[in-house]
């Protein structure tokens, strides 16, 4: 069989990535340019400063992709991309940059849905692992319940009502003082504190299960916060920082486990940037053992934005036989499910 080889480009927020992936599962390169440093000074992400980056970048992390995986853009069969969700002005440097190699080099393109990418992520270092089976994403923009039916395809089970958990961890982190990105930080310093300090409500939607909200949850922390320092209390930040993170972990726990059971789904897998939190891995596979549930989650560098989950993506929508023409655009809003 000819190898298939697919150079990914992902720019769908503030990282500029590239990556060479052979046959779907087989990553040849993974170069990420993290601008972290750069927004931190905001406490967040700057739409404007991250696509100026990415300009900067791009170029540069391409060849440094291709150089690392030791091919040309004369080897490549496909050439695939992020163009949504995201932040719209960083998704267009991608896009505009894979449809120039596509266009010179005659090669197909193909169009990548980011979460998509994320599920995909679980393909990498899990050889055995093929649909269908459930699937938790959690990411600092989205939070969803899915059954993956087929590559590319998705059943959405739930989803979040308002705020996604790394939102939510952000703007916690935030009012701690941590600073960002604040899912890391509240992992890190929730080591040293009790989860079971302060008991701070968990959301039930009536009549969907497996949706989410997490604007309560974070709502109480800064209530809790406000309420102390009227009175001139010590926050304990540790104790804070552990107690929020465990409302949040449990329910995206219990959510799954019921979707898992109410469907019976015998795989369960996480993906998406605060799929790299280590209190959620660990509750996770503890609930996957006791309810006898096989348990997938990629390595932290494959939870948050890189290109090699969008070319693992991207050669299953290759294989798909989808293409994308030269007006393909930067949909910033993309929904799962939609092409």
């Amino acid at each position: 069989m000819e190898d298939t080889l697919i150079l990914a480009i992902e720019s769908s927020c503030d990282e500029t990535a590239a990556s060479v992936v052979k046959n779907g599962r087989t990553i040849l390169s993974n170069v990420i340019s993290s601008q972290i440093e750069l927004h931190k000074l905001y406490g967040g992400v700057v739409p404007e400063i991250a696509s100026r980056k990415h300009i900067e970048k791009i170029n540069q992390v391409i060849e440094e992709a291709l150089s690392e995986a030791g091919v040309t853009l004369d080897d490549l069969d496909a050439i695939g991309v992020t163009y949504g969700p995201g932040l719209v002005g960083a998704l267009l440097v991608g896009v505009a940059e894979a449809k120039a190699i596509a266009y010179a080099k005659k090669l197909p393109l193909v169009g990548v849905h980011h979460i998509e990418g994320h599920v995909s992520a679980n393909y990498i270092e899990h050889p055995d692992l093929e649909p269908p089976f459930l699937c938790l994403i959690v990411s600092g923009g989205h939070t969803h319940l899915v059954i993956v039916k087929d590559y590319g395809e998705f059943e959405i089970l739930g989803r979040t009502r308002d705020d996604a958990a790394g939102e939510a961890f952000d703007k916690v982190a935030r009012a701690i003082g941590l600073g960002y990105p604040g899912g890391p930080k509240i992992d890190k310093l929730s080591k040293e504190g009790n989860p079971h300090a302060i008991t701070f409500p968990k959301a039930k939607i009536d009549g969907a299960p497996y949706d989410f909200s997490f604007s309560g949850v974070k709502s109480a922390v800064l209530n809790y916060i406000n309420q102390n320092k009227m009175q001139g209390k010590e926050i304990e930040a540790a104790d804070l920082a552990a107690s929020f993170q465990q409302s949040v972990v449990e329910v995206l726990v219990e959510h799954t486990m019921l979707a898992a059971k109410d469907y019976h789904m015998d795989k369960v897998a996480i993906a998406g940037g605060v799929a790299s939190n280590g209190t959620l891995r660990q509750a996770m596979k503890e609930a996957c053992e006791k309810n006898g549930l096989k348990f997938y989650h990629p390595s932290p560098i494959f939870c948050t934005d890189n290109a090699a989950m969008i070319g693992v993506a991207a050669y299953y929508e290759y294989k798909k036989g989808t293409r994308h023409g030269w007006d393909l655009n930067a949909v910033p809003n993309l929904k799962l499910g939609e092409r």
